[in-house]
């Protein structure tokens, strides 16, 4: 119970630790210093001094899938990133960062991956994602799209990893939405949302596929020997039947011989047929 307590108590002071040091991040950071307000104002009056010349060089355009991050004198100028349409900037003491809002997509270019059943296979994906805050994207990671890139590889290679064969042909779906999870959880404080990951193409050895071509073959050879056995087994009961039958009624003997004698004339082929009167071989069957 102690060490419970404890425990909690130092997590809430952490909690604490850090939330007042986020607080004074962001009075340091909106906070410029006597210099930096010297030379804003110093600016400012350059501005004014050349009114006509500078005003093109304090308005700039963003467009509508665009946002722009500014920053004054190294920090950043404001929590919200400017756009769409026109801001104004400072010629002397502003720089602004354009960042796409879009969303982009890129392939994974084909891993070698050890499966969780020792079989080494081929992946290649692709992968869909965004910019949702702008400020994260620039100011937490160098390269944003970069970054991405290089983690989506070490993902895929990671939830690939723990997945058996016959998982990874089978359960695709549910592979990328694992793989989307994973990426969304580590791009956002970059300020990146993933939309969609898709697994493309899936490569296996050369061996392996004969092995698994043979084994689907001997499958189907199996599968047909077996309908064909109850096929057989089938129709000897409907012999068996139509035996019984015929039987009862030796009339029908007789019509069956005459059936089968048009059968074969109708095929006009070759063979020659002596017909023999059944009566004549009831003599015979009756002295057995």
């Amino acid at each position: 119970m102690i060490s419970t307590t404890s425990s909690t108590a130092e997590m809430v002071t952490q909690g604490k630790l850090q939330i007042s040091a986020d607080n004074v991040e962001d009075k340091n950071t909106s906070r410029q210093g006597c210099f930096g307000w010297l030379l804003v104002i110093i600016s400012m009056v350059f501005i004014a001094a050349t009114f006509p010349i500078t005003l093109f060089m304090c308005i700039k355009i963003v467009k509508e899938y665009e946002r722009a991050v500014i920053f004054r004198l190294g920090r950043l100028a404001d929590r919200r990133p400017k756009g769409p349409g026109l801001f104004f900037v400072l010629p002397c003491t502003d720089n602004f960062v354009k960042v796409d809002l879009r969303t982009v997509s890129f392939d994974i270019p084909p891993q070698e991956i050890l499966t969780k059943d020792s079989v080494t296979v081929s992946v290649d994906g692709v992968v869909y994602f965004r910019i949702h805050c702008p400020i994260s994207s620039v100011a937490n990671v160098s390269n944003a799209h970069s970054s991405t890139r290089l983690l989506a590889q070490t993902t895929l290679r990671n939830v690939l990893g723990t997945k058996n064969l016959a998982e990874l042909l089978s359960d695709r779906e549910g592979i990328s939405l694992s793989m989307q999870e994973s990426l969304d959880e580590a791009t956002d404080p970059w300020g990146i949302k993933v939309e969609r990951v898709e697994i493309k193409d899936v490569k296996l050895p050369q061996q392996l596929q004969r092995a698994m071509a043979a084994e689907a073959e001997a499958t189907r050879e199996s599968r047909a020997k077996i309908i064909a056995a109850e096929g057989e087994m089938k129709a000897s009961r409907a012999l068996k039947e139509a035996a019984l039958v015929i039987a009862e009624a030796p009339s029908a003997l007789q019509l069956r011989y005459l059936q089968t004698l048009n059968s074969i004339a109708a095929e006009k082929n070759s063979t020659i047929i002596f017909p023999l009167p059944i009566d004549m071989l009831q003599g015979f069957m009756q002295k057995k």
